[in-house]
């Protein structure tokens, strides 16, 4: 299961996602694929009963014993060291309940969160927008990886997709319908014109070109885009750079985030942060500190001064 782990440090695998989204038909898929089969004891701990059920031969080919947690109190760290100990395991996966904010799981010094999958059915999924942002919000967080099940006869999986983008933007999300993985939106779905010269993202855009271009940036690059967005700076940043952006409501109002592109600009010296401008930039893809990697850096042509916007970006 990727790179190799610190033997002091105990790998547990998080698998989340709401009651009957199919966590359990992921994680018996997982066990049973040749990367599973390692060497020593898995300890698999549930923590709702669904309705389907470990196949007992699967969990003995595998080296797997099962707990059952009704509460949040039968995984305390305390009680994590007692079962680490009673079945010396050498990777610990959990099968989150979806009903418990993830935000009060806390584990034994010497266990790290390895990897983080979350499972959604999406035929369910307005309802849990509807009424429990804050929940999946906390689930889909520190994912790596969204797998969105069940989205047969589902319309618009962008929408969804930049929802889910604006709560994580590091994840990748893959959406399954009964025939397998589905392939989303088409450069003709957008909003704005890549063929233009000049790519102008319209203020209600400003989200869907945002997330798309760190998706796709194979998209933007060469490409010159024009928005109007508020002013960045930092001292951090070598001269001549700012980062233009706008705020975005991810979960809730009290959850805002900047999102926004380091761009390269000469104006940048006399630009003010929360000063709002209109920036008409080539988009490149390069490697950049705080991306942790490469993500799209924008190269000014120019940047004007321009009326601030007064929404914030939806999703």
């Amino acid at each position: 299961m990727g790179p190799m782990i610190d033997d002091d440090i105990m790998p547990v695998f998080l698998i989340n996602g709401f009651l009957e989204a199919g966590k359990t038909e992921f994680l018996t898929f997982t066990m049973e694929q040749e990367y599973f089969q390692a060497e020593g004891k898995t300890l698999l701990i549930v923590c709702e009963e669904g309705d389907t059920e470990y196949d007992e031969e699967l969990l003995k080919n595998t080296k797997t014993s099962v707990v059952y947690a009704d509460s949040l109190a039968d995984i305390s760290p305390e009680r994590l060291l007692e079962l680490e100990l009673l079945y010396n395991p050498e990777r610990v996966l959990i099968e989150w309940n979806g009903m418990w904010n993830q935000d009060d799981l806390k584990i034994p010094e010497d266990w790290t969160i390895y990897q983080q999958i979350t499972i959604i059915d999406m035929s369910t999924f307005d309802l849990y927008v509807k009424n429990m942002k804050p929940l999946l919000s906390a689930m889909v967080r520190g994912s790596e990886l969204i797998i969105c099940n069940r989205c047969d006869g589902i319309e618009d999986l962008e929408t969804y997709k930049r929802m889910l983008k604006s709560m994580n933007t590091k994840c990748e999300i893959v959406f399954e319908d009964e025939e397998g993985e589905i392939e989303e939106i088409s450069e003709s779905d957008l909003p704005y014109d890549l063929t233009a010269e000049v790519v102008k993202i319209s203020p209600e855009a400003y989200g869907i070109w945002y997330i798309d271009c760190m998706d796709k940036p194979e998209r933007y690059v060469g490409k010159t885009v024009e928005f109007t967005a508020m002013v960045l700076k930092s001292p951090n940043f070598p001269k001549n750079y700012f980062v233009p952006g706008r705020m975005a409501m991810t979960c809730c109002a009290d959850d805002m985030t900047f999102l926004g592109y380091i761009c390269k600009a000469r104006e940048a010296r006399n630009l003010e942060t929360k000063q709002w401008v209109t920036v008409r930039a080539t988009v490149a893809c390069e490697y950049w500190q705080d991306y942790e990697g490469e993500g799209p850096v924008l190269y000014a042509q120019s940047v004007v001064p321009a009326e601030p916007i007064k929404e914030v970006v939806q999703f």
